[in-house]
C-alpha cells in the first residue's frame, strides 16, 4: 500500500525566517503513518488497539533532508510499509513539495503492550492491510 497524505505547514512550524524546523518532519511523518493506519483498518481507531492491549512505538528512525520547506507549503507524505517482522515493522516515508524532495525517512516501530512493559506479535491482519 502506497498511503499518500497531505499536510500544510503552519507559522508554528516554522522559524523566524519561515523555514520548517528539522524536527517538525517527524510530526509530519507520524501522522502520515497514523492516517495509514486508520485508513487500513478503518473499523478499529488507534484507541480501540489500545485499549485492547497493543501500541506501536518507534524504536529508530533515519532520516535525510534534501531541501527545506517554507510556510505555507503544502507537503506530500508517501508511506509505504517496507517489510514487517513478528515484532516489529519498518516503513519508508518521502516528503515532497510538488516534484521536489524534501526528506525522506526509514522508521521502525515496534509492537508492545499497551502499559510498554513487553513486546507483542503483530497481529497479521494489521500487517496484511498496511501492506
Amino acid at each position: 500500500m502506497d498511503f499518500i497524505f497531505k499536510s500544510r505547514v503552519y507559522y508554528s512550524d516554522t522559524d523566524c525566517g519561515g523555514i520548517v524546523y528539522h524536527a517538525r518532519y517527524l510530526d509530519f511523518a507520524e501522522h502520515a503513518r497514523s492516517e495509514m493506519l486508520r485508513t487500513a483498518l478503518p473499523k478499529v481507531s488507534q484507541n480501540e488497539m489500545r485499549h485492547d492491549g497493543m501500541i506501536f512505538v518507534v524504536k529508530s528512525i533515519k532520516i535525510d533532508y534534501k531541501k527545506p520547506a517554507y510556510l505555507d507549503d503544502e507537503l506530500t507524505v508517501h508511506t509505504r510499509l517496507m517489510k514487517a517482522e513478528h515484532f516489529s515493522a519498518v516503513f519508508s516515508q518521502e516528503i515532497k513539495r510538488g516534484d521536489d524532495d524534501i526528506c525522506f525517512l526509514e522508521v521502525k516501530v515496534a509492537a508492545l503492550s499497551s502499559d510498554g512493559k513487553r513486546i507483542m506479535m503483530i497481529p497479521k491482519e494489521v500487517v496484511q492491510a498496511l501492506s
